[in-house]
C-alpha cells in the first residue's frame, strides 16, 4: 500500500534495534503501530506474507461479516459507509483494511518469517528472521491464535479420489470436484460454507459439531444492537461466568449473507442437506459418527433461546418498545442417529475439514505458556517484562480479536509500553 514503510535490513551489519517489533501485520500488528506511532516510540512490523493477508487469500468468495459494519472500529478508521447495518463482503472489507492501512502508515518488513524470539540478558530481545536479526527493548506478538489448520488424522486413510481442503482453501462450489461434499464441523466457517454449497444445489452432507447459534434478528433488532446496549461486549474476560474458558468456545453460527439470518441447520435438512453427528474416524470404509446429532442440535437451540430470553429481560426490565418475543421450535428432528456413512456410495468427491485452527508459538523461546501451550496474561501483559501480546480471542472482551475491541486493547498496551519508556505521550 502507498502509505506503508518497507524496510529492508542489512544481514551484514549488526542486528538493527528497534524500542518495539510487533510479530503480525493483521488488525492487530497494524492498531499496535497506530498507537505507537502516536507516541512516537520506533517500531517495527514484522510480517511473515503481507499485511492483512489471511482477509485477501484466507476467505471464500462469498464471505461477509457476521456481525454489522458499525462494529468496524479500527483505530483512526472506522466504518463510514451508508450501511451500518449491513454486512461487509469480501471485497469491501479487503478496501476497508486498505484505507486502514494507508492510515497508519506503518514501518513493515514483509516476506519475513520471525525464527526465534527469545530473552537477551542484558534486557530486552533478539528477535531471529528468515531476513537477519534484530533486537527490541519490547516485543508485540500480534499474530493472533489461528495457525495451524486442524485435520484429524484420519485424513490420511481417506480414499485419494477424494479431494481434501481445509476451510481457508475452500473459495467456491465450482471450484470443487463433481459429486457431493462433506463438510466436518458446524462452525462459523463450517455453517457458512455448507449454507454456500447448498445454496448452489450441491449435496452437502454436514458433520454437526458442539458449536451453538444465535439469532441474526430478534423483536425488530439485529442481536448484535441488542448485546451491544446490554453491555455484552465491554464484559472483561475476569467477569465472565466462565473466565478464561470461554477463550475455548466455539463461535456461534449465523450469516450475515444477502442482508443477514438465521443459519437454520434443521431447515436444511428438510432441503435435502444430509445431517450427522461429530464425525469421529474412518475404518473399512466407512465413515464413522457419534450419535449425538440430535443433542448437538438440541443445545445449539437452547443457546438460540437463551440468548433471546436475555434480551427479553432486558426489555422488560427497561421497558422497551420492541415486537414481541419469540421462542424457537425445531422445524425438523432426526428420526434416528446415523452413525455410518459410505463415502463412495454416497458419491463425494471433497471433504471439507472445518475443526478450527491450532495456535503455533514454537518460534517464542521465553516461559510464559502454561499447561496447555496457551500464553498466560493479564490483559495482554505477561510475566515477563516487555512481552505482551494483542489480538487474541477474549484477551480482554469479546471484541479483542475483532475490528470491534482491537483498538480498546492496542492503546491499552501502547500506554504501558510509552510508561515503561518514560514516555507520556499515551501513559497520561
Amino acid at each position: 500500500m502507498s502509505n506503508v514503510i518497507y524496510t529492508n535490513p542489512d544481514q551484514a551489519a549488526e542486528p538493527r534495534h528497534y524500542g518495539v517489533i510487533i510479530v503480525g501485520g493483521g488488525q492487530a500488528g497494524l492498531s499496535m503501530s497506530y498507537f505507537l506511532k502516536q507516541a512516537g516510540i520506533d517500531h517495527l512490523i514484522i510480517e511473515k506474507h503481507t499485511v492483512t493477508h489471511t482477509w485477501r487469500t484466507q476467505r471464500w468468495d462469498a464471505f461477509c461479516l457476521v456481525t454489522p459494519n458499525w462494529q468496524c472500529a479500527l483505530p483512526g478508521y472506522p466504518y463510514q459507509g451508508d450501511d451500518p447495518h449491513g454486512f461487509m463482503k469480501k471485497d469491501e472489507i479487503t478496501a476497508y483494511l486498505d484505507g486502514f492501512i494507508r492510515t497508519v502508515g506503518a514501518p513493515v518488513l514483509e516476506h519475513t518469517e520471525v525464527r526465534q524470539v527469545k530473552a537477551r540478558a542484558q534486557g530486552g530481545f533478539a528477535v531471529v528472521t528468515s531476513q537477519g536479526a534484530f533486537t527490541a527493548d519490547q516485543v508485540v506478538v500480534a499474530s493472533g491464535g489461528y495457525h495451524t489448520p486442524i485435520v484429524p488424522r484420519m485424513a490420511e486413510r481417506l480414499p485419494a479420489s477424494v479431494r481434501q481442503l481445509q476451510s481457508s482453501e475452500y473459495r467456491n462450489p465450482e471450484s470443487l470436484p463433481e459429486g457431493a461434499v462433506l463438510v466436518v464441523g458446524s462452525g462459523q466457517s463450517g455453517a457458512q460454507i455448507a449454507e454456500d454449497l447448498h445454496l448452489a444445489g450441491r449435496k452437502v452432507y454436514l458433520a454437526v459439531g458442539e458449536a451453538p447459534r444465535c439469532a441474526r434478528f430478534y423483536r425488530g433488532r439485529d442481536v448484535v444492537d441488542w448485546l451491544a446496549d446490554m453491555k455484552y461486549y465491554d464484559l472483561p474476560v475476569t467477569e465472565h461466568p466462565l473466565r478464561e474458558g470461554v477463550r475455548d468456545n466455539t463461535n456461534h453460527y449465523v450469516t450475515g449473507r444477502d442482508g443477514g439470518r438465521d443459519i437454520d441447520l434443521r431447515r436444511f435438512a428438510t432441503e435435502g442437506m444430509e445431517l450427522y453427528g461429530l464425525l469421529d474416524d474412518y475404518l473399512e470404509g466407512q465413515l464413522r459418527f457419534a450419535p449425538d446429532l440430535r443433542r448437538n442440535l438440541d443445545d445449539a437451540d437452547a443457546t438460540y433461546n437463551r440468548i433471546n430470553a436475555s434480551i427479553d429481560k432486558f426489555i422488560a426490565e427497561r421497558g422497551i418498545e420492541a415486537s414481541p418475543p419469540s421462542v424457537y421450535e425445531p422445524v425438523w428432528t432426526p428420526p434416528a442417529e446415523r452413525t455410518e456413512l459410505d463415502p463412495q456410495a454416497a458419491g463425494i468427491g471433497s471433504i471439507i475439514w472445518c475443526i478450527g485452527f491450532r495456535p503455533d508459538f514454537s518460534w517464542l523461546e521465553v516461559p510464559v505458556f502454561n499447561g496447555r501451550g496457551y500464553p498466560g496474561h493479564e490483559r495482554g501483559v505477561t510475566a515477563h517484562a516487555g512481552l505482551y501480546f494483542l489480538g487474541l480471542p477474549w484477551l480482554h472482551t469479546w471484541g479483542s480479536g475483532r475490528f470491534s475491541g482491537i483498538a480498546r486493547d492496542a492503546e491499552y498496551l501502547a500506554a504501558l509500553i510509552a510508561a515503561g519508556r518514560g514516555d507520556t505521550a499515551l501513559a497520561a
